[in-house]
């Protein structure tokens, strides 16, 4: 049965007492925000008038709302605010007194214009820890011009290996880059965390989203610098580790099979039949297996062409060689394996509708995440964090009357 996230909601986790005030829209700053909120955090999420953050409408709608706004935003409180007003600002800089953590995704300029930038922050708040993931990062010739996660995956050399060679790059077919800069700001807020119980100082982590991806572009540059090889597309291939790639099976479907340890790549030639090809000396390790991949790949994709997507993967199974399906979310959803480890979990709409999303990752044994509250409703918040700031009702009605809050 799956996991009913809400029926497991405790009012503690690892980053409980933590405050953040959640600046972005759309995904790099608001998944690092999330990432926090399903910890224990307290998020408080700063949304434009009307309209909210552009994520309510992106792809497909429940009642009028994204049902990825569900999972970006849950375990978030939102807060209205025009930020091009000076009162708004005022009420960022009283939130910024009590928060620990600010986080923003805005072009950069974009903070210090409305004076909230690190200087005016830090100075009423020297603990305040500030998250600002932008397109290029906040110095160098290109950080005024726009960048999103697409431009950062092609800048990063990621999209220049995501084809077939000689066809069009094409892209991840989700934004990694947005979601991988994020991921960097959130290690980097629980570094400075850490750092700040010795110096009782807070810092500015500086996330750019093509640093993030160009991270994890692993031998890229340095055989670039050392041998001048410029990595090219290889497909489904994994250039220079052999064997990995994915080979057609009799139905049609594809099995990813990876027999790139030296012992399993023995496994793998017996299981095939292939004893010529697993005791060859010359194919003992990996530098020798390189220099004769496509007869090995060709071997491969003969004998699973003999054989159904399910027929390879089982006779791989029974001999330990790492191997796999090309899963569509209907599969997905589908796994006992997703299923037994709580990532296909259902949360209680409040229109008492189940809504069928993500776990949450990564796993801690004492103290694990948790679905507290759905995402928010525009504005859904405001009365009480106005409050919380010391704001009166007659206050936060005059703010309204002016379109200030909402």
């Amino acid at each position: 049965m799956t996991l009913k996230l809400t029926e497991f909601a405790p009012t503690t986790g690892p980053l409980a007492g933590l405050k953040v005030i959640e600046l972005g829209q759309l995904i790099a700053g608001p998944f690092a925000a999330k990432t926090l909120g399903d910890f224990g955090a307290d998020v408080i999420k700063i949304e434009p008038p009307r309209t909210g953050d552009p994520l309510r409408q992106w792809r497909l709608l429940k009642d009028g709302t994204s049902v990825w706004w569900q999972v970006q935003s849950r375990n978030k409180r939102s807060l209205v605010l025009d930020l091009k007003e000076p009162q708004a600002q005022d009420i960022v800089r009283q939130l910024v007194k009590q928060a620990d953590v600010l986080i923003e995704n805005f072009r950069p300029g974009a903070m210090e214009g409305w004076g909230l930038g690190p200087h005016e922050l830090q100075t009423l708040n020297p603990q305040l820890i500030m998250l600002r993931i932008s397109g290029y990062g906040q110095t160098g010739p290109y950080r005024d011009k726009p960048g999103f996660g697409v431009v950062a995956e092609a800048m990063s050399g990621l999209r220049h290996l995501t084809a077939e060679p000689g066809r069009v790059p094409v892209r991840v077919g989700v934004s990694i880059g947005d979601t991988l800069a994020s991921l960097h700001g959130v290690i980097g807020i629980l570094m400075a965390l850490h750092e700040q119980q010795k110096s009782g100082q807070g810092q500015v982590i500086d996330v750019a989203l093509y640093e993030a991806v160009f991270n994890c572009m692993e031998s890229l540059l340095p055989e670039y610098g050392e041998f001048g090889v410029v990595r090219e597309a290889a497909g489904s291939a994994l250039p220079g580790i052999a064997p990995s790639n994915a080979y057609r099976c009799a139905d049609g479907g594809y099995a990813l099979i990876a027999g790139n340890g030296d012992s399993i790549f023995k496994r793998l030639m017996a299981c095939m039949g292939r004893h010529d090809l697993g005791t060859d000396p010359a194919l003992a390790d990996n530098a020798g297996r390189v220099k004769r991949i496509t007869e090995i790949d060709e071997a491969i994709g003969q004998w699973t062409a003999q054989l159904s997507v399910s027929e390879v993967l089982k006779a791989l199974d029974a001999a330990a060689v790492p191997a796999g399906r090309i899963y569509t979310v209907a599969d997905i959803a589908a796994d006992p394996h997703y299923q037994a480890r709580g990532m296909l979990a259902k949360v209680h709409m409040d229109d008492g509708s189940d809504l069928l999303v993500p776990g949450i990752v990564p796993k801690l044994s004492r103290t694990p995440g948790n679905h507290r509250r759905n995402a928010p409703t525009l504005g859904q918040d405001t009365d009480a964090v106005l409050r919380e700031v010391g704001l009166t009702p007659t206050q936060i009605q005059a703010l309204k009357d002016k379109g200030i809050v909402a």
